[in-house]
């Protein structure tokens, strides 16, 4: 039977069992505290990046003339060697001090965690996306489609990713969207791999046969029938993509072939930087410390649906 909740505009059915697996799925995440702690940090930059209007101090891309190169503001009896008029000490108007252009880098990184986790999505959504439609083709199918797509899969696998997507940028042209084109077209061939190997696991299953013999199509067995018992491998796949997106697009950013500047995109900012890592600390370790953080917390959170989605590893 299924409990039936009050609402406004009726009674709604709770499935019980939905119910029964949410919670066993949040006992076992809430199991692993580094990925409770994962799994708050990403919340956190969420809503940085939705109210990062709001929140930021000032506008990302704001110069103050004079305020360049301002230590933070706790590094009050500091001296910079690179001097403003009178003034070398930071100022409460701009808590992590300001970049070689006089813009706060409070606020640059604020914005950036849009940028960082707008690209964490796209590219996600489109090698999850597209590595679904071609590994459920291949391990449906299997003979000579199977065989052309693994090979085609091969030989990207066979270049180092971060190289094949500065060449494919390059050949793109540089720029945010190319970047995520690219990285996305590099990461692909591990989705492909992996649905691969669950339609063929669950291509030979009872409730497979069973649809099969009632009738139904090529497309519902593959996308309605065998899809859904292979999410739990992808999800966690996707979730570690993720930050790897992140890593790869600062990467490219640094090397000047990712998001131009202006934008106040993590590893553009490390790029712009680079020339002051000896006289303001601040304007090289902030950004990296963004990256190194959220990096983390994402990984974190991927463990912990590691542990909540494989079966293998749930403890009794």
């Amino acid at each position: 039977m299924t409990d039936v909740a009050a609402s406004p505009t009726g009674p709604i059915s709770v499935d019980p069992s939905l119910r029964a697996r949410l919670a066993e799925f949040w006992y076992y995440f809430s199991e692993n505290k580094g990925a409770v702690i994962g799994l708050v940090f990403f919340l956190f930059l969420v809503v940085l990046a939705v109210f990062a209007p709001l929140i930021a101090p000032h506008l990302p891309n704001a110069q103050y003339r004079d305020a360049v190169l301002l230590p933070p503001v706790w590094q009050e009896d500091a001296r910079t060697v690179f001097k403003v008029g009178a003034e070398e000490v930071g100022r409460s108007s701009f808590l992590l001090g300001t970049d070689a252009v006089g813009r706060d880098m409070l606020s640059r990184l604020i914005y950036g965690t849009r940028f960082s986790l707008f690209i964490g999505v796209i590219v996600t959504v489109i090698a999850l996306t597209g590595g679904i439609f071609i590994g459920v083709v291949a391990g449906y199918f299997r003979g000579w489609v199977d065989t052309v797509i693994m090979r085609v899969m091969d030989i990207i696998l066979a270049f180092p990713s971060l190289l094949l997507a500065l060449v494919l940028v390059a050949v793109l042209g540089p720029g945010l969207t190319n970047a995520m084109i690219a990285i996305a077209l590099v990461f692909q061939p591990h989705f492909v791999r992996l649905t691969r190997a669950a339609v063929m696991s669950e291509k030979s299953r009872d409730y497979v046969v069973a649809a099969k013999v009632a009738g139904a199509g090529h497309l519902r067995l593959m996308f309605r029938t065998i899809l859904p018992n292979c999410l739990a491998p992808l999800i966690v796949q996707a979730t570690l993509s993720f930050s790897n997106a992140i890593l790869d697009a600062a990467a490219l950013g640094f090397l000047g072939m990712g998001a131009q500047p202006p934008t106040p995109e993590w590893g553009t900012m490390l790029a712009e930087s680079r020339e002051f890592i000896l006289r303001a600390w601040w304007v090289v370790t902030l950004p990296g410390l963004a990256i190194l953080i959220t990096v983390l917390a994402i990984n974190l959170m991927g463990d912990g649906l590691r542990d909540a989605l494989d079966p293998k590893l749930k403890r009794s």
